[in-house]
């Protein structure tokens, strides 16, 4: 009997506080700023920007959203001095946009948004034509969200080779990522992803793996599959590639420093070359023989370079075939998907609905509204339509982590808010 009272006494008191944040909403105060991140994990050049007046020319625009400040025009080359504490200076992400991906884009922006509790930096490479639609959804947003964050819009670029040639490769203008080491002179450390890709933790969990690098690893990708005799690369690939199975280069965290700094081995010329240097030179070289353009590029070089690349477990880079063909990524299972990449277009078509289900909810969710109320509670609603395919029977694997988020927003904004009221 007294176990029967202890219970609905705890579930009484749970209810109470889920009413609590419910009614508090987004009202509510937001999270206090973490500490200061130790210095291997800071990008040395990346202090907040300051102010200057949007440029109408080619080159890059800085400007961050509304609430954030302008940024200050500099000479190329000049460094940028942070006048910040260094807990507010910014995890960098970067995402290249061409073509149909505008949409794909701010919905990644959007989740990175929603749950990451540092400063963020986007930096956008994108055509002419799309710049303009950036600027204006990204000022659209609420300013609660957007003084988290400033972007730079960049044009496309390349600074090796034919350009044209670089552009068709694979998908529109996704050989840029290959260029940034070359074109963010100022940034120690990045983060890549495509456009097809969800944040469903905060970018602050991934950005600490920086500091599980050696003094060798300059680069973390998570490999291509898990089972080698049913993986792409270990069937038929042409062309040398990392490991076993390969790697995907969908979401790449990479120390730039590092890597503008390094001699790169590789089958060109005997002794090493800078990664400029190398791109073109093994592009020409494995060009009738790779498939999937500059993720093949990539796996060359870390074939040649192995002792540089730090990899990561498949839920930081959690694709359709970890469940189409029945679970097959362990640490998903366990941790559940830190980030969900949806590549073969499964956003967009019925092929895979759970991923299509998380793309949707993340895309309809009003900034200010209640993220228990108006995102999980309707994932969870959509997740119901999805048992009948094999990534849909285990839905515990895409809301773990999106639920332990939804917790740490809940004790953020309503019992760190209400016990610092009771304190006054």
């Amino acid at each position: 009997m007294r176990l029967s009272c202890k219970v609905a006494a705890a579930l009484l008191a749970l209810g109470s506080l889920l009413l609590l944040y419910l009614l508090a909403g987004s009202a509510a105060a937001p999270p206090r700023p973490p500490p200061a991140p130790s210095a291997a994990a800071r990008p040395a050049a990346a202090a907040p920007l300051g102010r200057r007046q949007p440029r109408l020319s080619r080159s890059p625009t800085r400007r961050s959203a509304p609430g954030g400040g302008l940024a200050a025009a500099r000479k190329p080359g000049e460094q940028k001095h942070s006048k910040e504490p260094s807990s507010l200076q910014c995890m960098h992400l970067a995402v290249v946009a061409c073509g149909d991906r505008l949409e794909e884009t701010l919905i990644m922006l959007k989740s990175a948004v929603l749950f990451s509790n540092r400063r963020l930096c986007f930096h956008i490479f994108s055509e002419d034509s799309l710049k303009p639609e950036f600027n204006k959804k990204l000022q659209e947003w609420p300013s609660s969200y957007t003084k988290k964050f400033e972007y730079n819009i960049y044009p496309i670029t390349f600074s090796v080779g034919n350009a044209q040639e670089w552009k068709k490769l694979f998908k529109p203008c996704a050989a840029q990522r290959l260029f940034l080491p070359v074109i963010l002179k100022d940034v120690d450390s990045l983060l890549y992803v495509d456009t097809d890709v969800l944040f469903l933790r905060p970018i602050d969990d991934i950005w600490h793996i920086l500091k599980e690098f050696n003094s060798t690893q300059l680069a973390a990708m998570a490999p291509e599959h898990e089972i080698p005799k049913i993986g792409w690369y270990s069937r038929f690939a042409r062309h040398p590639y990392y490991g076993t199975t390969g790697v995907n280069s969908g979401v790449m965290l990479m120390n730039l420093t590092r890597i503008r700094s390094t001699q790169f081995r590789n089958s060109v010329i005997p002794s090493g070359l800078t990664w400029e240097e190398m791109l073109y030179p093994l592009y020409q070289k494995y060009k009738n023989y790779i498939t999937w353009g500059d993720q093949d590029l990539l796996n060359i070089i870390f074939y040649f370079n192995p002792e540089c690349l730090y990899v990561f477990p498949c839920q930081w880079n959690y694709r359709p075939d970890h469940c189409m063909y029945g679970s097959n990524c362990k640490g998903a299972e366990e941790e559940g998907v830190s980030i969900l990449h949806g590549n073969r277009g499964v956003y967009h078509d019925d092929k895979q609905p759970t991923f299509k289900a998380l793309y949707e909810v993340i895309r309809d969710f009003p900034f200010e509204d209640n993220l228990f109320q108006s995102l999980y509670y309707p994932l969870q609603s959509k997740f119901l339509d999805t048992v009948h395919t094999l990534c849909g029977r285990i839905p515990q694997v895409f809301l773990k982590q999106i639920e332990k988020t939804m917790k740490k927003v809940y004790e953020n904004r309503v019992i760190v808010y209400l016990g610092a009221n009771h304190r006054y």
